[in-house]
């Protein structure tokens, strides 16, 4: 059996990472991309990137396509990067082909001083 930490760790090693840095430049530049944070409604509450919109990582899967083209760059986020990461694999495994994983997730992006809504 595999640990939380060991299933995190094959995810992010599957997957696209990109750093806070590269999403606020990304965002900055104009770039067409979907934000999804798949934290819970009461994380989101507490604050989100702006441009963002949420879909739990509960209900990811079966909400996402009526939300997002497959085609669209998609950058997904948590708190920390590791439910993101599965949420990424997961997305690949949909078949959206141009997804990432924001490395170190809301925490990274606050601490970076990225700008916060909510």
């Amino acid at each position: 059996m595999k640990t939380a930490a060991e299933l995190f760790a094959e995810a992010k090693a599957r997957i696209t990472q990109v750093t806070p840095q590269e999403v606020r430049d990304a965002v900055a530049r104009g770039d067409d991309l979907a934000l999804i944070d798949v934290r819970e409604p009461n994380e989101w509450n507490l604050g989100h990137l702006p441009g963002a919109v949420l879909i739990p990582r509960g209900v990811l899967e079966s909400a996402v396509d009526a939300r997002v083209p497959r085609d669209k760059r998609v950058v997904l986020y948590c708190a920390s990067g590791n439910r993101s990461a599965l949420a990424a694999e997961s997305l690949g495994q949909m078949g959206y082909t141009n997804v990432a994983s924001m490395a170190g997730g809301f925490r990274g992006w606050a601490e970076m001083g990225g700008d916060v809504e909510g």
